[in-house]
């Protein structure tokens, strides 16, 4: 007689028959209870179904092997004694066990106990075959066990399957999102920051006068400021997939046709760059929309570090590589390269990305539980509550801290290279390579602060005490590290002084920036639109206001004023913020 089954390293473990389950345990004690079995003589073989809970459950008897021997040969035990098994061992076949109805897979492993499985599913995949010399006991069948609280069965499979999944198909899902929304934010600060590089051979070609330079800059801005509270509308009411594809496409169009505009004319130039602006002011409002759908609150801060930390090494990625193409292939390779990108990002988000977890097929039920689990309901938004929105004093809170934060933030990056030239004395090639130093240390210290937060979270602070010790190192580092400028000798310490301020900055995305998903999940999208249209403002009438007041002062009350507005959105953040949820 021929029979397939399954051994572990040194003990056997079930045999199989068609549709149905027979184990064998390891323990050769007769007085075992439960999951026990027994050599009947020497040989007889006692099977049983496995009583854990992951394994189907069998109501009724099992036969031994000893009764299926007796059933179809009147051999004796003695005879029985005889018996020589041999056994010889292959890998031809792989059995898996599945009790999952709902599983969409062809199999799935599933933790058994007791049948020398371990819980990760690894299965041993021999297969023996047994013979006895004295008897032939031919077509032996073995009735299925039934079940009355369903059907379970081993399953034994030819061929080569796969045990364990590679690497990238375990990775989690939540976390493509966030890899994919960090690529965007990534192209988003490219596209933006080629322009400052190409606008000076651009000038020299099409005799543009300063002024004419400064139109175009604030170009951008028309654009960007129109779609922050639309696109958080969107957001809320599309989904973020949708929201956040379109602005990448938009945006990326809009770059490629930048040289084409130029060339036509300046007004067509200027609104070339507003609808760029249009598409990228979006991007922020989706973006939160999305991960406050697929983030649990455990890893919110991570997950936003990691994504705004694209934006800035976006920024080291075209200050670096924008004058290595215009040097080589003329300034219009840089929009038709960057804005080239688009197009594979886009082509992966829609293979990859869903708003929302319920959507995703592919994706697990054990991510799918950890991530609603304690989550707004991920319904699509239907009427904007504006009224109840305005209501609320976190939300102020919110709008008039990220002004303040914004306006220091807008007043280092856009006038740093002119503080390194004036002031340090640098030349031109130092302090382009200068500007570079604190979009990266706010990268590292933005996903620093990210993991700290995230820490606080895990430990059991609440989450309003760790936004509001996040948000406060985020304005009083830059604000003490800026009062000390006045007071350095060598321009070695002021850059330092400068990246310090920078890197204690980058803190606020695990702060106000988290904060808009703790108040209101559910519009999200709608509430960074708000906050970041004041943020936008304090850039630009922050960025004019440094210009008046260098005409008539000096660096020093450039740096009152954004010392100022630190502490005042230390005072506001810690007094009205929460990080509980007040909007449902």
């Amino acid at each position: 007689m021929a029979m397939g089954g399954l051994v572990s390293n040194r003990n056997f473990t079930s045999f199989i028959g068609p549709g149905s389950v027979y184990q064998l345990g390891k323990d050769l004690s007769p007085q075992r209870r439960g999951s026990s079995c027994v050599f009947g003589v020497r040989y007889g073989m006692c099977f049983h179904h496995a009583k854990d809970p992951l394994n189907e459950k069998v109501s009724k008897p099992i036969p031994t092997f000893h009764d299926e021997v007796q059933h179809y040969s009147p051999l004796s035990q003695k005879s029985i004694h005889c018996m020589n098994l041999k056994l010889k061992a292959s890998r031809r076949c792989q059995c898996y066990l599945s009790s999952d109805p709902y599983s969409s897979s062809l199999i799935q492993p599933r933790a058994v106990y007791g049948l020398g499985l371990s819980k990760l599913g690894k299965v041993n995949t021999a297969c023996v075959h047994y013979k006895s010399e004295d008897y032939d006991i031919a077509e032996t069948k073995m009735d299925s066990l039934a079940s009355t609280e369903g059907t379970g069965e081993a399953v034994l499979l030819e061929g080569n399957v796969p045990q364990v999944s590679s690497w990238w198909q375990q990775f989690p899902k939540r976390w493509v999102i966030v890899l994919l929304c960090f690529a965007a934010f990534l192209l988003c600060n490219m596209d933006r920051v080629n322009m400052s590089i190409a606008i000076l051979p651009m000038s020299q070609e099409f005799n543009w006068n300063s002024a004419t330079v400064g139109l175009i800059q604030s170009s951008f801005f028309w654009g960007y400021l129109l779609t922050q509270i639309l696109g958080g509308i969107w957001a809320d009411k599309l989904g973020g997939k949708l929201v956040l594809g379109f602005g990448v496409v938009w945006w990326s169009m809009a770059t490629v046709l930048t040289p084409i505009a130029a060339r036509v004319g300046l007004p067509y130039l200027l609104i070339m760059r507003a609808f760029m602006g249009i598409g990228e002011g979006v991007a922020m409002p989706a973006m939160n929309n999305m991960l406050s759908k697929w983030i649990p609150v455990s890893e919110r801060s991570r997950s936003l570090a990691l994504v705004y930390s694209g934006m800035y090494l976006g920024s080291v990625v075209g200050l670096a590589f924008s004058p290595v193409l215009i040097q080589n292939f003329g300034w219009p390779s840089v929009f038709y390269s960057f804005g080239s990108l688009g197009s594979i990002w886009f082509a992966l988000w829609l293979r990859k990305a869903y708003s929302t977890p319920k959507d995703d097929p592919d994706l697990g039920v054990e991510e799918k539980r950890l991530i609603l689990e304690g989550n707004a309901s991920n319904a699509p938004v239907s009427d904007i509550p504006w009224k109840l929105i305005l209501s609320k004093a976190p939300v102020w809170a919110l709008i008039i801290s990220h002004f303040c934060h914004n306006w220091g933030t807008f007043i280092l990056l856009t006038w740093m290279p002119t503080y390194y030239n004036q002031v340090l004395k640098f030349n031109l090639t130092e302090s382009g390579l200068l500007c570079v130093l604190p979009w990266l240390t706010m990268a590292a210290f933005a996903n620093i602060g990210g993991w700290i937060a995230d820490t606080l979270v895990r430990k059991g602070l609440s989450i309003t005490v760790v936004r509001k010790i996040m948000q406060s190192i985020g304005f009083l580092g830059p604000a003490f590290f800026l009062t000390q400028l006045s007071h350095v000798k060598t321009p070695a310490m002021a850059v330092l002084c400068m990246a310090c301020s920078q890197g204690s900055d980058a803190f606020s995305q695990s702060g106000l920036y988290s904060n808009h998903q703790d108040i209101g999940p559910r519009y999200a999208g709608v509430l960074l639109g708000l906050s970041n249209t004041a943020g936008v403002l304090a850039g630009v009438f922050g960025t004019a206001a440094t210009g008046f007041i260098l005409q008539r002062g000096s660096w020093n009350d450039v740096f009152k004023v954004a010392v100022a507005l630190y502490i005042i959105g230390t005072l506001v953040w810690n007094i009205f913020s929460t990080g509980e949820k007040i909007l449902d």
